[in-house]
């Protein structure tokens, strides 16, 4: 098996090398951006240069990428080879895009409820499989660690931890919605707020229509891409409100566990994002993905995730890297955790911010049950959630 892959800035193209090597398939890895475009010439000579290379003079097989890439789905069309893609990312508006019928496509999406939308439209190009985890990379950063437990868990532990952006940059979308009217940001800020309260289900695309998407749209205009089917709805709830709200939700949580268990435990948030507005949590920068981020989850007694709402039912990589570090998971309600473990053996879930506080104390006075469940959940991922095994399905859908 040959297999050209474009990436850039992926995380997990080094797990997917792991894995390949594993199995003796040879691999050729393209860096470009220029893949991430519908339309680009540029990328179509790259493709057409590295395609026609090969491998030591042998053909590719078929083409894969992390996330859907319109560009990628033509050429691979034009040449009758097989394209796969496996989706992590959230919202991915390349997804409506028209070529996601091409019949060259393997799309696979770790969004259950955004796979059921595409399939009941008659895409049969999609596919519904969760994301995967290297436990072999994890079990030697765990034999790593062990050397000197100490000095890991100084740098890297915890009692709670978040990872990840808290989306309060200035530059974010929803505040380029400047002029729209007093009115308007009142109905917007209720449907937020009320869509906070709600887990299981996104509707905000579904309130924003009349006067408000009107008011919107002059104060900010879009339009949707003259190749794809998006809805100016989807856009505006899932690039800019979603992420409003994701800050919203996270800034809420981060204060709420800063001044429940600040004082006596160590409360830790990984962000690129400066938070000066978080009492006693200590902001402790960004960090690398590979070389840090499992000794966090590791060393961390329970570590968040707080998914942006536009991943309507799936489990974020966050979740399935926590669990494959041998990390403790307290996530928030997502649906798909209930296709492949079980909340409250294998990870725990909160239903609000309250219901969070009381399980962060309740499970940080029980350390051995909190052990057993993240052993659990480990032992879930170890099994089932590799690359090995994902591939694996994958490569059976695509040439069985």
């Amino acid at each position: 098996m040959n297999i050209l892959i474009f990436e850039y800035n992926n995380f997990g193209t080094e797990d997917v090398k792991e894995c390949l090597e594993k199995k003796g398939y040879k691999y050729t890895v393209v860096e470009t951006d220029e893949y991430r475009n519908r339309v680009s010439p540029e990328f179509d000579r790259l493709f057409e240069e590295k395609f026609s290379e090969g491998i030591n003079g042998e053909k590719y097989d078929c083409v894969f990428t992390f996330n859907y890439s319109p560009v990628i789905s033509n050429n691979c069309k034009a040449r009758n080879v097989p394209y796969i893609a496996l989706v992590y990312d959230s919202p991915q508006v390349l997804l409506y895009s028209y070529t996601i019928i091409n019949t060259c496509n393997y799309v696979f999406i770790f969004d259950k409820t955004q796979y059921m939308e595409l399939k009941k439209e008659g895409i049969n190009t999609v596919y519904y499989v969760p994301l995967a985890v290297n436990t072999d990379r994890m079990k030697r950063m765990s034999a790593a660690q062990e050397q000197n437990r100490s000095r890991f868990t100084e740098v890297y532990g915890g009692d709670i931890a978040f990872v990840g952006a808290m989306y309060n940059e200035k530059h974010n979308l929803y505040d380029k919605l400047d002029g729209i009217s007093d009115f308007t940001r009142g109905y917007l800020d209720s449907v937020m707020n009320a869509q906070r309260k709600v887990y299981g289900h996104f509707f905000l695309e579904e309130v924003l229509n009349g006067e408000i998407l009107k008011d919107m749209l002059n104060s900010l205009p879009l339009e949707p891409n003259n190749d794809g089917v998006e809805t100016i709805q989807y856009l505006y709830a899932d690039y800019f409100l979603a992420r409003k709200m994701a800050n919203d939700d996270r800034t809420e949580i981060m204060s709420r566990l800063g001044r429940d268990f600040g004082k006596e435990y160590m409360v830790n948030l990984f962000t690129f994002n400066e938070t000066p507005m978080l009492l006693n949590v200590n902001n402790r920068g960004p960090v690398d993905y590979y070389n840090d981020m499992p000794y966090i989850f590791n060393n961390t007694r329970i570590n968040l995730n707080i998914t942006l709402r536009s991943i309507k039912s799936g489990i974020p990589l966050r979740g399935m890297d926590v669990m494959g570090a041998g990390g403790f998971l307290m996530s928030n309600y997502q649906a798909d955790y209930y296709d492949w473990f079980v909340p409250g053996e294998d990870m725990v879930m909160y239903e609000s911010v309250d219901d969070l506080s009381d399980k962060c104390r309740y499970y940080l006075s029980h350390d051995n049950e909190r052990k057993q469940i993240a052993a659990n959940g480990y032992g879930k991922i170890s099994e089932f959630h590799t690359y090995d095994v994902r591939f694996k399905e994958m490569f059976d859908v695509v040439f069985n």
